[in-house]
Order: C-alpha cells, then structure tokens, then sequence
C-alpha cells in the first residue's frame, strides 16, 4: 500500500522545526556522559569475540612498544660498549622481531576494528531506521528530513568511530603511558622527575582545551545538521524556487547557514590547531631536558649511555599517546553531542503505538463510526475537529467536502489511525482501531494520496508495493482496472521501465494512476481518497474516474475532495466547516436543502 498521508503542523514553519530540533545541540553538556556511553556500548555487545581480540592485539602492541627502547639500552649498554658483535647480532634480530611483531599486531588490531565498526555503524543506522518507520507521522511532520538524516549519517559516524576505534585506543594509550613512567622512575628516578616537569604545564593545557572543545563540537553538530536540513528543503523546492525567481535569496540564505557551519568547524579545529602543536612543543621540551641532564649524569657516570638512549625514545612514545588522547578527546566531545541527540531519536516514543493486549483485526466487512471525535495534531495546538459524529455503512462511498483546512485530511488519518483521537473513538466493524495492531489495520485499507509518491525502481515494483508477492500478471492486471496498461507499455521499457527520483520521467496523472494500481492489487476493504483528482487535466481525470468507478465497486469508500464534479454520485456527502460535520445527504438532497453545500457548488459552478 501507499500510505503517504502527511499535515504539518500549524503555526511551525519549516526553518522554525530545523531550529526547534536540533537547537539542543548547542547546549552545554557533560564532556563525558556515562549514560550515553553505557546506552550505546549495547551495539558492541553482539561482537564481544572480535573485540577481545583486538584488546589482545593492543596488549601486544602496548607490550611491543615498552619493549623496543629497552632492547636499545640493552643493545648499546651490554653488546656496543663491549664489542659483543655476536650478541649485537642476537638483540638486533630480536629488535627486528620485536618491530615485526608490532607491524603485525597493530594491522590485525585495525583489521578487527574496522570489521566491527563497520557493522556496529551499520546496526545502528538499520536501528535508527526501524524507529523511525515507527514513529508516528506527528513526529515527521514536525522534523525536517535532512536533519533527521543528518542524525542517521553524520552523527552515526562519529559515535561508531568512538565505539570502534576510541576504546581500545584509550585503554592502549593508557597502558604505553603507565608504562613509560613505570619504566623511566626504575631507571633512573631522578631524571624520570626532571623529564615529568612538563607534565603541569601539559595539564594545564589540556584543561583550557577541553573547557572550550565541549561548547565547539556541539556547535558543529548543530551546524551540520541545520546545512543538511536546509540543503534537503531548497532541493525538494527547487521547482518553487525556480518559479518565484528567489534563487539570489535563497543562494544568500544557504551561504549564511554554510558560513556559520564552516565558522564553527574552522573554531573547532583552531582549537586542536593550538593543542597539538602546544603538546609537540612540551615533548621537545621533554626532549631537551633529558639530553642536557641526561648528558651530564653520563659524563659523570651517574648512569650509562644506554639508558639515555632509552629515556630518548621513551620521551617520544611518551607524548605520541598523548596526542592520541588529545585526538580521541576531540572525537569524544563529537561522539557525547551526535549520542545525546541520536539517543533522543531513539528514545522518542511513537505517538501512536499498539496496546500490550492489541490483537489482529479481523476480516473487515467495511462499517466506520466516528463518535463524539475530537482531535488535535499536538497538546499545544488548538482543535481541528470538534465533537464529530459519522456512520460510514459497509460498500459505501462518502465524499468529505469543505474548504482547506476544515478537517477532512484529519478524518481520513484517524480513520487509517495515522493519529490517534484526541476523544472519542473510531471503530471498524465496531472495532476500537486503538484495540487492533496498526498493521493488522493498514493491511486492510488503502490509500490514493493527492500527492502520489512512487519510489525508485521500476513501475511494476511500485505496483506490487503492498504486496511484494503479487506476480506479474496480477500486477499488469491491476494496471489494466487503473487505465494505466496503455500508458505503461508505451514506455520503451514497459512495466520495468525505472522511475526516476521524485517520478520525474512520469506525468501527475500517470504517477496517480500508478498509484491507483497499487491499491487495486492490494485489494483492501476500505479505501481512502485524499483528492486523488486535484492535479490532472481534465481527459487524465477521465481515466481516473473510470479506474476508481472499478476501485470502488463492494468496498467501502472515504473521499477526500475540493472539485464537487467528482462527487456527484457518492452515497453519502458530508460537508466539513471549521472541523464539524455540519450537512450530510446526498448530492440531490444537500442542494434542495439550499445549505452550506449548495454554496460551495454555486461558487464552483457559477460560471
């Protein structure tokens, strides 16, 4: 089935939602929320084998690195100093084993943590997904697309790249850095203390850069999101653009977003700009201490030649976990500001959801009744539909007429419970729709929207929508009842020719005819129309009248409509004002009565 039903929310404007929605990026939070974290170490649960490899591979590599300055103090002190060529020989290849076996740990720690982030970054993004065919259509009428999959891409990224990489790099960097000190106080305490004097001002450093990091990489987050939100509205109203000639506004509006986005990402890295090259600055520092002190206590044999060489090598692999650090910081602030606003997606709750005892809708023969309804789209929003009260009898046709934004979209989504009453209650064959699942509940009805949305693929993948197994003669069959045959097998492709993004290679009327087709295969008990005639010219709406003559023959029929021609015939006419049903009759009776339908059939037919 088709469902595509869609009402924005009054008085929310689309730049006004991308504010609303991601505006709490920007809010100061902690650099390290534990809840976060633990929330989102569940997607490494599935793959605890590879890694605890890896964590293997890291003590080897953690192991390997402490090793190799120490075989270089052994080698100068023991074998160079005494002209032990053979034992030169012996630690050298040790040395070369030593780098070897670090290549090949380091490579099979990458290997396996790519494999994991990989598919910790796909479950993640299949999660997100999933709950977002779950949310109700309130949720999506209020969030703009892009930023949604701002969430889905960009923030995913970067949590996977903590999840994956920045675990095992923190506790990697924390064993070599536990490790070099231990190492350098048993070496030589004294000098192991003058080489640590950096270490306040390395601190110190690292304390003004994450007071400052937190703030910017939540700005970035939000300033990324609002790029791709704005991005996906201007293409989606290209055409709109394009009519009312605002391309020069619209170009200076996104350049204004673009800027702001590359302002905070340039302030973002500007920080890591100073931290980086500040922390390289202390190493070298480091560096030049321990060759002047260390020189010194060699030339008065205070400790030997070897033992400098390594305390220069450890200085080095001392300050390059450090920057690892540093780095992994930055991609956890990314990571705690794109999780607290992925958590809050996933954590949104359904506005519409199945009771815990819901069962499966039976067979439904077609009778609908809305009584005593009201509904509104949000707590804070004013009424659309006040006290409603309707019969719909099974294998009949209603029309719903009115002016825009009298409510009857609003009936047809509670009726398909796309939203749930806000009192009152819908019943099908006196069924509380709010007792049955929602899909044991849309199997059953079927929808031909105003604005008809085909997906990519071919027509005959569209056609089958609803019902994947259909085969192909029952597809061309629903084709034939919706008038669409003929056009189809024109296409150079036939019924496998492929539908272009936004159906741009068929007309309005095809596409509605499509969509007709669709619901025909799906062959449903109820069917609702939501002005599936505005847009066509008059010989298209021919063809469609015809193919919905056959749609709606024994089933019953909810007809969204503005155009009263297509209408005349329906069983029951209902005429919507300011979200109450205020005449009913048929085309006939509601004329004679000289009411609020006549009026609208005067105004359209004057002419």
């Amino acid at each position: 089935m088709g469902f595509g039903i869609g009402v924005s929310s009054p008085g929310m404007g689309p730049r006004g939602i991308i504010e609303q929605f991601s505006g709490g990026d920007n809010q100061r939070g902690a650099a390290f929320n534990r809840r976060v974290v633990v929330r989102l170490l569940a997607y490494l649960k599935p793959y605890k084998r590879p890694m605890l490899l890896a964590c293997l591979a890291m003590l080897v590599v953690s192991g390997l690195t402490l090793l190799t300055p120490y075989l270089l103090k052994e080698a100068v002190d023991q074998y160079i100093s005494q002209g032990d060529r053979a034992g030169l020989a012996h630690i050298s290849l040790l040395t070369a084993a030593a780098f070897a076996g670090l290549y090949l740990a380091t490579a099979g720690q990458q290997y396996l943590l790519a494999w994991v982030g990989q598919r910790v970054l796909a479950n993640l993004r299949s999660a997100l997904f999933r709950h977002l065919q779950q949310l109700s259509l309130g949720y999506h009428d209020t969030h703009i697309v892009g930023v949604t999959v701002s969430r889905v891409m960009n923030d995913v990224a970067t949590i996977n790249e903590l999840l994956s990489q920045g675990i095992i790099t923190l506790l990697g960097d924390t064993l070599i850095l536990v490790g070099i000190v231990v190492i350098m106080l048993t070496m030589s305490p004294r000098l192991a203390l003058l080489t640590f004097i950096v270490l306040p001002l390395m601190l110190g450093v690292t304390m003004w850069f994450s007071s400052r990091a937190r703030v910017a990489f939540r700005e970035t987050r939000t300033r990324v999101a609002r790029v791709v939100g704005d991005l996906a509205e201007d293409i989606a109203g290209v055409r709109v653009i394009q009519a009312f000639g605002q391309e020069d506004s619209t170009q200076e509006r996104f350049t204004q977003v673009n800027e702001a986005n590359r302002d905070a990402h340039i302030n973002a890295m500007t920080l890591s700009f100073i931290f980086l090259p500040a922390i390289e600055f202390l190493g070298v520092l480091s560096t030049a201490i321990v060759l002047w002190f260390g020189g010194r206590a060699v030339a008065a044999d205070e400790i030997t030649l070897g033992v400098l060489v390594a305390f220069l090598s450890y200085v080095t692999r001392f300050f390059q976990p450090v920057q690892e650090l540093s780095r992994l910081y930055t991609t956890m602030q990314s990571a705690m500001a794109g999780g607290e606003q992925v958590l809050k997606l996933l954590d949104s709750p359904p506005e519409v959801q199945d009771q815990p005892e819901a069962g499966e809708m039976p067979q439904i023969s077609g009778r609908v009744s809305l009584d005593h309804v009201s509904f509104r789209y949000r707590p804070d929003l004013p009424e659309v539909l006040h006290d409603v009260n309707l019969m719909i009898e099974p294998g009949q046709t209603v029309a719903l007429v009115g002016p825009t934004g009298a409510g009857k979209t609003s009936i047809g989504n509670l009726i398909a419970r796309f939203y749930d009453v806000s009192a009152g209650m819908v019943a099908i064959d006196g069924i509380d729709v709010r007792t049955v699942t929602q899909q044991s509940l849309h199997r059953q009805i079927g929808l031909v929207p105003q604005d008809s949305f085909l997906f990519s693929g071919s027509i005959a993948e569209n056609i089958r929508f609803g019902r994947p197994q259909a085969s192909d003669a029952e597809v061309e069959e629903a084709a034939r009842l919706a008038n669409a045959h003929d056009f189809i097998i024109a296409k150079p492709d036939g019924y496998q020719t492929r539908v272009l993004e936004g159906a741009a290679n068929l007309s309005v009327g095809q596409r509605q005819l499509v969509c007709i087709a669709r619901a025909i295969l799906t062959n449903p008990r109820i069917l609702i129309l939501d002005e599936a005639t505005s847009n066509v010219d008059s010989m298209t709406e021919s063809l469609i009248q015809g193919a919905l003559r056959k749609l709606l023959q024994g089933r019953t029929a909810v007809v969204i409509a503005h155009r009263l021609s297509t209408i005349r015939s329906a069983d029951l006419i209902c005429v919507v004002q300011d979200g109450q049903i205020v005449e009913q009759g048929n085309h006939d009776e509601l004329l004679e009565r000289g009411g609020a339908y006549r009026a609208l059939y005067q105004r359209q037919f004057s002419g």
